[in-house]
C-alpha cells in the first residue's frame, strides 16, 4: 500500500447506504452559519454518480419554487451527516441529464416496488 492510499483510507467514511441514479435521497449535511453549526436536509433525485475512491461524488437535483436546483456532494465529505434513500427509482441510464429539460409530470421517475427491490438485492448479494 502506497503512502497516498494510506492517507486516503484514513479519510474515507464507511458508507452503508446503497443508492444509484434515479433514487430519491435525503442528504443531511452540516452548514456553518457564523459560529453555529446545524444540519440541513437536501432532498432530490440523484442524477449521477461520478468518480471512485475518495473523489467519488453524486449530484442531487430538486425543484425549489419552480426552479431546478442541483448540488454536487462528495460521498466521503466530513460535512455529510447521513444519506437516506426515500424511493428507489427505475431508470435505464447512469446519467439522468435529460431531466433538466423536463418539467412537471414528465420529469417523474417510476418507483421500484419493494418486492422487486428486495429480490434484486438478494440476487446481487448472491453473486
Amino acid at each position: 500500500m502506497s503512502l497516498i492510499e494510506k492517507i486516503e483510507s484514513k479519510q474515507k467514511k464507511d458508507i452503508k447506504v446503497n443508492f444509484k441514479s434515479g433514487d430519491t435521497v435525503k442528504v443531511h449535511f452540516k452548514v456553518v452559519e457564523g459560529g453555529n453549526e446545524r444540519i440541513q436536509v437536501f432532498e432530490g433525485v440523484v442524477i449521477q454518480r461520478k468518480g471512485t475512491g475518495l473523489t467519488e461524488t453524486f449530484t442531487v437535483r430538486k425543484i425549489s419554487f419552480g426552479v431546478g436546483v442541483e448540488r454536487i456532494f462528495p460521498i466521503h465529505s466530513p460535512r455529510i451527516d447521513k444519506i437516506q434513500v426515500v424511493r428507489k427509482g427505475k431508470v435505464r441510464r447512469a446519467k439522468l441529464y435529460y431531466l433538466r429539460d423536463l418539467a412537471g409530470k414528465a420529469a417523474r421517475i417510476t418507483e421500484i416496488q419493494k418486492q422487486q427491490a428486495a429480490a434484486k438485492e438478494t440476487v446481487a448479494s448472491a453473486n
